[in-house]
């Protein structure tokens, strides 16, 4: 298997999957068994395990598709001569129904995020339908503002570095996911947005629109009005109650919002310029100017989620999901949804069909509109 993941030409962040797969489940499984050893038999033993020992069916999923393709590729060399993959079932993995922000979830949200470039990067996110890589691989050279169309041509992976070509963390690659070029219209109000803010960063064409702080801090988010926050943390074990960015509110309330973090942060910060405590070295990011995907979920969009009062979680792949889902909703043909969101086939667009939570509404009133007639008839 190690010799096979070495010659078989896949993609970098693919191979740091399968070598995780490979690493975790398949070599203390089979590593001391010869591929000609291996039966259709030993393969449905290995599955009906991992789904007896609490694995998820993605899981279980995964682990068969990188085994088979070890086979397809050993049958291909003529290593094997049969392949024990075939005919063998993993478990289903169910689709599960999508849960789309809603349009006033997204205001929010965005109201919440603490500057103009997390505000833009959403704005563009939800507009375009772009997926993380796309967005943070921006270049405002990809924007033409005469026709308002922005190319995405390229994406960014995260590797480690051991997968890295060079040895890095983030590595560009010059095609997006299915290797076609596309191109997706943005408004006018979005477009002078993004232009005032590449001319105050004084951005060149080949710059990053998006790029990461050099030195990145507990980012701060704004409590919107009405958003339901009471400004004191729920009760802890003895039913007290403190108020949001205090110490209290901290070590007493328990309570690990931005606000409260913040105050206990600058309470440390303090100390160690006294002297009182063992100070540290400053923070930094591990990146080459990309926005780090983990970084910007935990120290920019899940607080600023947290801060909008939305009540679950939203991921920012969600915003790429209530594109499609809001295109459609209000009215544009599945193929132009297809176009811009990158698919390769109609099959994956359609599954943001009747999405939001109001898209029933015209069955019902079809429904009923027939059964009064129905009704009518029969009365007369």
């Amino acid at each position: 298997m190690e010799v096979w993941l070495v010659n078989h030409r896949m993609e970098a962040n693919t191979r740091q999957g399968c070598t995780s797969v490979i690493k975790g489940y398949l070599l203390p499984e089979f590593g001391g068994m010869r591929m000609i050893e291996i039966l259709p038999s030993h393969v449905r033993d290995f599955l009906r395990r991992l789904t007896d020992s609490g694995r998820s069916a993605t899981t279980v999923q995964r682990c068969k598709t990188v085994l088979s393709s070890i086979f397809t590729t050993a049958l291909n060399d003529q290593v094997i001569f049969l392949h024990p993959c075939s005919g063998v079932a993993a478990p289903p993995v169910p689709a599960k129904p999508l849960k789309i922000v809603t349009p006033a979830e997204f205001e929010a949200i965005v109201a919440a995020l603490p500057d103009e470039q997390s505000r833009l990067l959403a704005e563009v996110a939800i507009e375009g339908g772009l997926r993380w890589g796309e967005l943070v691989e921006l270049r405002l050279g990809d924007l033409d503002s005469a026709t308002r169309m922005l190319t995405i041509a390229r994406t960014v992976v995260e590797l480690r570095p051991e997968f890295h070509p060079s040895g890095g963390r983030s590595l560009a690659k010059d095609y997006p996911k299915n290797q076609a070029f596309r191109r997706v219209k943005l408004s006018q109000p979005l477009v002078s947005r993004l232009l005032a803010f590449a001319a105050a960063r004084r951005l060149a064409p080949d710059d990053l629109l998006f790029s990461a702080p050099a030195e990145p801090g507990a980012s701060s988010v704004r409590v919107i009005p009405g958003s339901g926050s009471s400004g004191v943390t729920r009760p802890n074990a003895a039913g007290r109650r403190y108020r949001h960015g205090t110490l209290a509110g901290y070590s007493m309330g328990r309570c690990r919002c931005a606000h409260c973090r913040g105050a206990y942060a600058r309470y440390r910060a303090i100390r160690r310029a006294d002297g009182k405590d063992q100070p540290r070295s400053r923070r930094v990011l591990d990146t080459d100017g990309h926005i780090p995907r983990d970084w910007f979920r935990k120290q920019v969009w899940d607080p600023a989620v947290r801060a909008a009062g939305v009540g679950r979680p939203v991921r920012v792949r969600d915003l790429r999901h209530a594109h499609a889902s809001w295109v459609l909703a209000g009215g544009a043909d599945l193929q132009i949804v297809r176009e811009r969101l990158g698919h390769a086939g109609l099959r994956a667009t359609e599954r943001y069909l009747h999405t939001l939570p109001d898209a029933d509404d015209t069955a019902l009133a079809a429904f009923a509109r027939t059964r009064t007639g129905a009704r009518q008839a029969a009365a007369s």
